[in-house]
């Protein structure tokens, strides 16, 4: 049995699908089913989230393998960013010391570090911390900017495009990413969980691998790209980002979770998200990232 979480995500869903049509038994920790769409007839569902520590170690019981790749960008009415990607990770790897499970997959970013500017990336290296010294066998997938056609980012800029005549990015705009599509990261996903232990890192089975896309982009040229395949045309205008900080905290202070973007989600586009070593993860699990603009249609 595996569990999943973020199972209604970009890469959750993605990941569903293969884990699906290969008959494997999947159970997803989830808020509400109905995310699952059509999938929630195949699989076993648990009720619970990472805000609730009982709902996971229950979810564990039986399991074998825990692909955890649930996050939050922004804070929740459950929790901060702190609690919903640090804490809640080092129970879960508690919790799956405890069950017994054989394998443990985070979804961790290529630029988590523990005096990062943004509170995501900081939480996200304590996370990755504590599944790095965990002694069950554990994988770490740490990719650059994921996206997929209809993601939130993708829909958010599409809006603002419709609805403004600029488009405003904050900052320089010249952070840089290596951009990597849902798809090619659900199929490392697959990869990493067909291996056998010792087959990739260390001997035990423990392994890190940086997954990134096959171009580098400032995120100027992101949203360059993504105006391109909406057939929209309009002017970049860079905004200071002191005053993008203000902005957006009215914004969440007023609209609170409805808020449609928040400040900590705006400064991750400020910060690059790079690896050394480029595609040379993703070919190594047998995966060929495709460029951004390809699958776009830009």
């Amino acid at each position: 049995m595996l569990l999943l979480t973020g199972a209604t995500g970009s890469v959750g869903r993605a990941l569903l699908r293969r884990l699906t049509a290969t008959a494997e038994p999947v159970r997803c920790l989830v808020r509400d089913p109905r995310g699952l769409g059509s999938d929630r007839v195949r699989v076993q569902i648990a009720l619970g989230d990472l805000a609730d520590p009982p709902s996971f170690r229950n979810a564990m019981r039986g399991v074998t393998t825990v692909v955890h790749l649930a996050a939050a960008i922004r804070d929740q009415p459950a929790g901060s960013i702190e609690e919903l990607n640090g804490i809640a990770t080092w129970r879960m790897v508690r919790a799956a010391e405890r069950a017994g499970v054989q394998h443990f997959v985070f979804m961790s970013s290529v630029a988590a570090a523990r005096h990062d500017r943004t509170r995501f990336l900081r939480a996200k290296a304590l996370a990755e911390t504590a599944v790095l010294a965990s002694d069950v066998r554990h994988t770490v997938l740490a990719p650059s900017m994921i996206y997929a056609p209809g993601d939130m980012f993708i829909t958010l800029l599409e809006r603002m495009a419709r609805l403004l005549p600029v488009m405003p990015v904050s900052g320089r705009g010249q952070a840089l990413y290596q951009p990597i599509w849902a798809e090619d990261v659900a199929d490392c996903v697959m990869a990493a969980l067909a291996a056998t232990p010792g087959q990739f890192g260390s001997g035990n089975g423990h392994a890190r691998f940086e997954l990134a896309g096959p171009q580098t982009l400032s995120y100027e040229q992101i949203v360059e790209l993504v105006l391109r395949a909406a057939g929209r045309t309009r002017r970049i205008v860079n905004v200071p980002t002191p005053l993008t900080s203000r902005a957006l905290r009215v914004v969440e202070a007023l609209m609170m979770s409805r808020a449609p973007a928040t400040w900590d989600e705006a400064e991750l586009l400020e910060v690059s998200m790079l690896s050394k070593i480029g595609t040379a993860d993703a070919a190594g699990l047998g995966v060929t990232p495709r460029a951004m603009g390809e699958v776009l249609g830009a």
